[in-house]
C-alpha cells in the first residue's frame, strides 16, 4: 500500500483542475515535498502564496512540458535541491475540440506532445532514480477517449490512446522486472472542469472533479493498476469486442449521445 506521508510528489498541470485538487489531497496526506510543473505562472504564484508556511515544501516551476529543454531544466532544478521522487503524476493535458480537417499542424503537434510524448519523456528522466531505489509510483491520467473514437476530438483521442498503451506496457515491464515501481493508468469520462467546458452528455453525467480525485488518491494508496470512472467505463472494452462496429456506432452515438457530445465544445481558452 502506497502512502503519501513524507513522500516527494511531482504533479504536471497542478495549478488548476484535478491537478490542483490532487495537490491539496497530497498535502492533507502529509506529503513532505510537492513539485508542480505548469505553464500558468500566475496560478503557480497563487499556489505559493496560499501554501506558504505549510508543513509541505512546495516548489512551483513554470514549465512548458511540450518543450524538451524546459522539461530537462525543470528536472535539473529539482535534483539540485537534493529531492528524490517517490510519486509522479502525469496529469497535464489539453484538448482541441474541432474536426480533424480544421486542425492545424501546430494543433496536432501540441496535443500529441502534451498528452503523450511529454509524459513519456518526463517519466524517462525520473525512472532511473526510482529503479535505483527499487520503489516509486507513476500515475498516468489518460481518458476514456483512449478506448473510444469520438468525432470532434480525433487528435485528443489519438494522444490518449498512445498514453494508455504506453502506460500499461510500462506497468508490465516494471512488474516483469520486479523493479518495485508501480504504475497506475486512469481513464475517466468527461470531467466537469474548464478543459471540457461546453461538452454535453445526455446519458452519462460529467464527473465531479472532487470525486474523481478522491478515487485517484484511493487507487494510488491501494496500488491499483487501472482506474476507470464511472463504473460503466469498465464495460466499454467488452461492448466494443462484442458489438459489430455499425451497431456500436448506434449504441454509443445515438443512444448515449457521445458522438455529438463535442458539438458545442468551448474548452479553456478555446483550445
Amino acid at each position: 500500500m502506497t502512502k503519501f506521508t513524507n513522500k516527494t510528489v511531482l504533479i504536471t498541470g497542478g495549478a488548476s483542475g484535478i491537478g490542483l485538487l490532487m495537490l491539496k489531497a497530497a498535502i492533507k496526506r502529509s506529503a513532505s515535498n510537492l513539485i508542480i510543473l505548469d505553464l500558468n505562472s500566475a496560478a503557480l504564484k497563487k499556489i505559493e502564496a496560499e501554501f506558504f508556511g505549510s508543513d509541505c515544501n512546495i516548489t512551483c516551476i513554470t514549465t512548458d512540458i511540450s518543450k524538451e529543454d524546459e522539461l530537462k531544466s525543470a528536472v535539473e532544478k529539482i535534483e539540485l535541491k537534493g529531492l528524490q521522487f517517490d510519486i509522479l503524476i502525469n496529469n497535464a493535458g489539453i484538448v482541441t475540440g474541432k474536426s480533424f480537417r480544421e486542425h492545424s499542424l501546430t494543433d496536432i503537434d501540441r496535443n500529441m506532445q502534451v498528452n503523450s510524448i511529454a509524459p513519456m519523456k518526463l517519466t524517462s528522466l525520473l525512472l532511473p532514480a526510482m529503479l535505483d531505489k527499487k520503489q516509486g509510483h507513476i500515475i498516468n491520467i489518460s481518458s476514456a477517449a483512449s478506448m473510444l473514437s469520438n468525432p470532434g476530438m480525433s487528435v485528443y483521442c489519438a494522444s490518449k490512446w498512445a498514453m494508455t498503451g504506453w502506460s500499461d506496457s510500462l506497468r508490465l515491464e516494471m512488474e516483469r522486472g520486479n523493479t518495485g515501481v508501480k504504475v497506475l493508468t486512469v481513464t475517466p469520462y468527461y470531467i466537469d472542469t474548464g478543459m471540457f467546458r461546453g461538452v454535453e452528455s445526455p446519458v452519462i453525467p460529467l464527473l465531479k472533479p472532487e470525486k474523481v480525485v478522491s478515487k485517484i488518491i484511493k487507487a494510488i494508496e491501494n496500488d491499483s493498476i487501472i482506474l476507470r470512472t464511472p463504473k460503466i467505463i469498465y464495460t466499454l472494452p467488452l461492448v466494443k469486442g462484442i458489438l459489430p462496429k455499425r451497431l456500436l456506432d448506434i449504441v454509443i452515438g445515438r443512444f448515449f449521445g457521445i458522438y455529438s457530445s463535442m458539438d458545442k465544445f468551448k474548452g479553456r481558452n478555446n483550445e
